[in-house]
This record gives C-alpha cells, sequence and structure tokens, in this order.
C-alpha cells in the first residue's frame, strides 16, 4: 500500500481488505446460514399470528346476548373459537374493544346486529353473524306465508352486520406489522453481528500491532472510515441475503404479498441499516480500540448494545401495541432508536414525511457528532497497548 495514496483509494484498499477477508470466513457462511433459519422460523410464526387467527373474544350486550350459544356452535362449525361475554353497559363494551379486551362488541336486535371492532372484523366472526342473521331473518319472513319466497330468499341474502370501526386502519395492516417486526429484527441482528464484529476487528489488530504496520501508510481515520465501509458491505450483503430469503418465504407462506408496502419496508430497511451501522459501527470501533485483548472487549461495548437491545425491545413491543403514540415518534426520531423503529412506522404508513426528514437529519448529525469523537478516540487509543485506556484519557489526549 503506498504511502502517496489518496485519502478516497487509502479508505477502498481498507476497506475491499475488509470485504474480500471477511466475505471468505467460516462464521459469515454459518451466521448466514443461521440467520436465514431463524428468520424464516419468524415468518412462519407471523404468518399465524398475523393471520386473523382462530380464536375471538367477543362481548353481547342488549338483544344480541340471547345469540350467545348460536354464536360460538356457529363459529366452531368453521374451526373458529369463540368466548362469549355478557356486556351490560354498550359504552364499556367499547371501552374494552379500545384497550384490546374484547375483538368485538355485538349489539342491537338479531335481525339487525351491530358490531363495534377497533380496526377490522375477522372474516371468520363475520361470517358466522351474517349467517345467525340471515337465518333468523329467513324463520321471520317464512313466516309470513304471504310473502313470495324468492323475496324473502333475496333480502336474506343481502343482509350484512353494520361494522363500527374505531380505529380503522388498512386492510393489509397484518402484513404491514409483519413487515415493520421482520425488518426491525434483521436490523437488530445487523447490528449487533457487524457492529461487533468491527471491535473484535479493532481490537485483533491492535493485539498483534498489525495496526502499526497499517498506520505507517495510511492515517487512523482512513483506517477506521475504510474498515466500517468494508464490513457495513458486508453485513449490506448478508442482509440482502437473508430479505429475498424472508420475502420468498413470506410469499411462501401468504404472510406477505408483493405490495408497496413490502417494497417499501425492504427499501426503508436498507437505507436505515446503512445509516443504524455507521452510527454504531464507528462507536464499536471507537470503544474497541480502548483495550487490547478480546477477553476485555464485551466489557467496553456492553453500554452500546444495551442500547441496541433496549431500542429492539421497545421497537417490538411499540410497533405491536401503540405504534401510533406520541412516545413511539419521538424515539424513532432519535438517533440510538431510529434505525430499528423508523423502518416499522414507514412500513406501517405511520411516517409522515416530515417525520421521516427529522429522523434523517438527526442521524444524520449523530454520524458526524459520533465519527468526530470516535475518531479522535480511535486515533489516540488505537496505539495503546496493555491495560485498558479510559475514555477520558482517549477523548482529552
Amino acid at each position: 500500500m503506498s504511502a502517496e495514496l489518496k485519502p478516497a483509494q487509502a479508505v477502498f484498499l481498507v476497506a475491499g481488505r475488509e470485504l474480500n477477508t471477511k466475505l471468505r470466513t467460516r462464521s459469515f457462511v454459518i451466521s448466514t446460514i443461521v440467520s436465514v433459519v431463524v428468520l424464516a422460523a419468524f415468518v412462519l410464526l407471523q404468518s399465524s399470528t398475523f393471520d386473523e387467527g382462530s380464536r375471538s373474544r367477543v362481548g353481547l350486550s342488549g338483544q344480541a346476548t340471547a345469540l350467545g350459544p348460536d354464536i360460538v356452535e356457529s363459529a366452531k362449525q368453521i374451526g373458529h373459537q369463540v368466548a362469549i361475554v355478557d356486556i351490560a353497559d354498550p359504552a364499556q363494551g367499547e371501552q374494552q374493544v379500545k384497550d384490546n379486551d374484547l375483538d368485538a362488541l355485538v349489539t342491537g336486535p338479531v335481525g339487525s346486529l351491530q358490531v363495534t371492532v377497533k380496526d377490522k372484523l375477522n372474516t371468520e366472526l363475520r361470517n358466522t353473524l351474517n349467517g345467525l342473521m340471515r337465518q333468523q331473518i329467513l324463520t321471520s319472513e317464512l313466516s309470513q306465508t304471504e310473502l313470495d319466497p324468492k323475496e324473502v330468499l333475496a333480502t336474506a341474502a343481502a343482509a350484512q352486520v353494520k361494522v363500527t370501526e374505531l380505529e380503522p386502519r388498512g386492510d393489509d395492516q397484518g402484513q404491514r406489522l409483519a413487515i415493520g417486526l421482520i425488518v426491525a429484527f434483521l436490523l437488530y441482528m445487523a447490528l449487533m453481528i457487524y457492529g461487533q464484529m468491527v471491535a473484535q476487528g479493532v481490537v485483533e489488530e491492535k493485539s498483534s500491532r498489525v495496526v502499526e504496520i497499517l498506520l505507517a501508510t495510511v492515517r487512523p481515520w482512513q483506517l477506521l472510515a475504510g474498515k466500517v465501509l468494508g464490513l457495513g458491505l458486508v453485513g449490506l450483503i448478508q442482509f440482502a441475503v437473508i430479505t429475498a430469503v424472508g420475502l420468498v418465504a413470506g410469499l411462501a407462506t401468504g404472510a406477505l404479498t408483493l405490495s408497496g408496502a413490502a417494497i417499501g419496508g425492504v427499501l426503508a430497511g436498507v437505507f436505515w441499516y446503512l445509516i443504524g451501522f455507521f452510527f454504531y459501527a464507528t462507536i464499536f470501533a471507537a470503544l474497541g480500540s480502548l483495550v487490547s485483548r478480546q477477553e476485555d472487549t464485551q466489557s467496553v461495548l456492553t453500554p452500546v448494545t444495551m442500547v441496541i437491545v433496549v431500542g429492539f425491545i421497545f421497537a417490538i413491543n411499540l410497533l405491536i401495541s401503540n405504534s401510533d403514540s406520541t412516545l413511539t415518534m419521538v424515539m424513532a426520531i432519535l438517533p440510538p432508536f431510529a434505525p430499528i423503529l423508523m423502518p416499522g412506522l414507514t412500513a406501517l404508513g405511520l411516517a409522515p414525511i416530515w417525520l421521516q426528514a427529522v429522523a434523517i437529519l438527526l442521524s444524520f448529525g449523530g454520524i458526524a457528532l459520533v465519527a468526530w469523537l470516535g475518531g479522535r478516540i480511535y486515533r489516540n487509543a488505537v496505539l495503546r497497548t496493555g491495560s485498558r485506556v479510559k475514555l477520558r484519557e482517549a477523548v482529552s489526549s
């Protein structure tokens, strides 16, 4: 490697070295296979979780309470289990629907049922209620012998329960949520695996004194940037492979359809992977330069890995139960959490352009800050061997 290399050439040569080395390792192949298997299992789980399900908890109020046994029996015949709850006050029942304690509240006379749901009425439950309502209409109308049987049958066939959606969502909401969770899972895995790989690579070069040879021809920031870029590309290749397998599995199981939501979720995942990786990998590399032994690496990385873990746990819980809350929106624009949360919100259609723009700007600002600070720490600590370098010393040196 020539000492007269231009900065960009030096960075790309270091990146190429990392890319060539890591892609040939057995660990890369094994981790890719394991990730694919885990993702396939995850997709299969989501395909059953986000399917409309085989159980419903239904509240009955007023005249509709008489339908309890018939609803249970009719639903059972089509493979759907229904638990009935008698509701004295319809307003209280609506609140239970909002709180997810009930899947549906059924009120009104038997021949004109009204159903209140939070976002969407389960198809099996809809068919069950429609069938019972039509049966009731037939029984009532046929008792009047002067009516034309054709008119009676037409009236019964046209009968539909009236559905009120308290918080209406799109028909593909389950698919969007599945995409958001899958992307969050992939980003979490990529950040944890390749972020720590950057730190371990720094420690390995430092302990073997290879870094001293490299720094004889390139500057510290060039070595740091090349390492982050190279391993970032390795992670992106693996991310693309796993994502492709995930899409195929999702399409095969019916959990996903090749829609704008799926394509948009994948593109958002790639974009936020790059942002998240450059943000965290720079931090990992800087912290890795503080120690000289692999066994000490985890001690300096734990605070950062905890942030990623917390971000992932929050992302899963918030996306499932509270995706449109103020807390979710605030966390989604903060640089440590945006790479995991924002793709999910984008897939759900809950991230307006202004929110995405704010998150991107703050993330770019965060990357600039950690690049400056991380570069300073790396430059001051990477050549110091022996005992662990204190963070304060590395920053102030």
